[in-house]
């Protein structure tokens, strides 16, 4: 036990550094699929740019982020093996199971990019960024107020965050056309 607050801390700066790539990867998604659409030189240059840019977040950052946060999270379940047992926790773990979904599906959008094979617009890719905000949101609330909240409440304001994130998006979008119109 004298070693859980150092494996906590590790697994938290991996899960820290790991939501960092998940956060950034699909903004290099944006970028790439909107650097398909330049003119040439401009094109090439900048999507080779990205995809060096994509490979090295993706490989060195974010992989290894998730495989360390995981190592530390089953450490700590080692070391606390009650928290099993607790609501919150199969909760939470359910969210880290959705978030590996999340990390494998941009790691196939990546592949697909590394080949040269564009299937999501800006647009979307911009609404898919979102999906790894929801689940953040989802973990900290558990993992800090537990059984505090009313699991209604819960479900409630995970609704209002998507409806906040959505409204959030379509106001940029509109931003966004107004000025490509300027």
């Amino acid at each position: 036990m004298e070693y859980y607050n150092y494996i906590k801390s590790l697994h938290l700066i991996f899960v820290i550094t790991w939501f960092a790539g998940l956060f950034y990867i699909p903004r290099l998604f944006v970028y790439h699929i909107e650097a398909s659409q330049k003119p040439e030189p401009e094109r090439s240059i900048l999507i080779a740019q990205l995809k060096l840019m994509t490979l090295r977040l993706w490989k060195i950052i974010t992989w290894p982020s998730a495989i360390l946060a995981s190592i530390f999270a089953f450490l700590l379940l080692y070391l606390m093996p009650f928290w099993l047992k607790q609501d919150w926790m199969l909760v939470k773990l359910g969210f880290v199971v959705l978030l590996y979904a999340y990390h494998i599906k941009c790691h196939f959008i990546y592949k697909d990019l590394q080949n040269d094979k564009i299937k999501w617009t800006s647009n979307q890719m911009r609404l898919w960024n979102e999906g790894s905000t929801m689940i953040l949101f989802s973990v900290i609330f558990l993992v800090i107020v537990r059984d505090a909240v009313n699991w209604i409440y819960g479900v409630i304001a995970l609704i209002l965050l998507a409806v906040i994130l959505m409204l959030g998006f379509k106001f940029y979008q509109r931003i966004r056309s107004k000025n490509s119109k300027a």
